[in-house]
């Protein structure tokens, strides 16, 4: 099994550097991420590492089990004054250990939102092998956080630049990431993808 920890430490690290020479409008660019500027979804990562399970559901409970309140909150007690100070908070970070150290959950969080600001930005980045791979079973395998699991059902997919291949019916293919990408919910991802499927898969997300 890979070391999930340590590859979330190289993403983490490799996105700060490639975010230290944004400028001040780059910074108020938009991400795949809902609504969110690039500031606020680096600090919505850098909030997730400062969670345990128990200050996780507290959050949860005093925003009345309203994700988008409990997310909002805690990204804004984590940013800093300006976007530097946000990127020095988040250099200083750790990983996100939810649910436990050992799921691909919280490297899941770390390739997604990184590539939610990157892909806009224009930044190119190659995620850890070992670590996609992980994520893209992951996301097949079970609905947490997104319906990852539900999007696939039915569909083959079939990643072009990596060994990776699930489901049967019809064929949803392009590269691995790009894959994860949708899996998670990023419609802007399926200009990448190809095959007889990528239409019903169109269809879910628009649902």
């Amino acid at each position: 099994m890979p070391d999930f920890s340590q590859i979330q430490r190289s993403e983490l690290a490799a996105l700060a550097d490639d975010l230290s020479g944004l400028d001040a409008r780059q910074w108020r660019s938009t991400t795949l991420c809902a609504d969110w500027d690039v500031e606020e979804v680096l600090a919505h990562l850098g909030a997730a590492t400062r969670f345990t399970r128990w200050r996780w559901i507290r959050s949860m409970a005093a925003a009345r089990f309203d994700p988008d309140v409990h997310n909002r909150r805690s990204l804004e007690q984590f940013r800093g004054a300006d976007p530097a100070e946000t990127l020095e908070r988040f250099r200083r970070a750790g990983t996100i250990t939810l649910p436990v150290k050992s799921s691909p959950f919280g490297l899941s969080e770390v390739i997604v939102h990184a590539e939610d600001i990157r892909r806009p930005l224009g930044l190119r980045h190659v995620p850890d092998a070992a670590g996609l791979l992980a994520v893209a079973r992951f996301f097949t395998a079970k609905d947490f956080a997104v319906k990852s699991k539900t999007l696939a059902e039915d569909l083959t997919l079939r990643a072009t630049d990596a060994d990776f291949r699930h489901g049967a019916g019809p064929e949803v293919r392009g590269p691995l990431l790009s894959l994860v990408m949708v899996l998670a919910g990023r419609g802007a991802c399926l200009s990448d993808l190809s095959g007889d499927g990528v239409p019903e898969l169109s269809g879910r997300l628009a649902a």
